[in-house]
């Protein structure tokens, strides 16, 4: 099940293979929930005891750009990514990589 996960959002990111990085960079920063400049109070979920994937859920929930974070992500780090990105833990994203590198070639030369 958790392959067939994975499968499906390669799938998805596809058609974002050829927008250039700078554009995704752009799309990230300019649009991205995480890169809001003021956060009114710290969230209340502060104190709760999150696993990686709920906390991952929590950072990224709402935010509009989550596959042009992930697309990104994964050009720029591949395998040795870190922290959240796209809604997705480290370990989530090292497992997708695999299946991303295998929808073929990226704008930007990424593979």
């Amino acid at each position: 099940m958790y392959d067939r996960w994975l499968i499906v959002i390669a799938w998805q990111l596809d058609e974002l293979r050829w927008v250039a990085d700078d554009v995704l960079d752009e799309i990230v920063r300019r649009d991205g929930a995480c890169m809001y400049e003021t956060v009114a109070d710290e969230p209340d979920w502060n104190e709760e005891q999150l696993t990686d994937r709920a906390l991952a859920a929590r950072l990224c929930a709402g935010c509009p750009v989550q596959d042009e974070c992930l697309e990104l992500e994964l050009r720029a780090a591949g395998e040795r990514t870190v922290g959240v990105w796209g809604a997705l833990t480290e370990d989530d994203r090292r497992a997708l990589h695999w299946y991303w590198r295998q929808r073929g070639e990226r704008a930007g030369g990424s593979r």
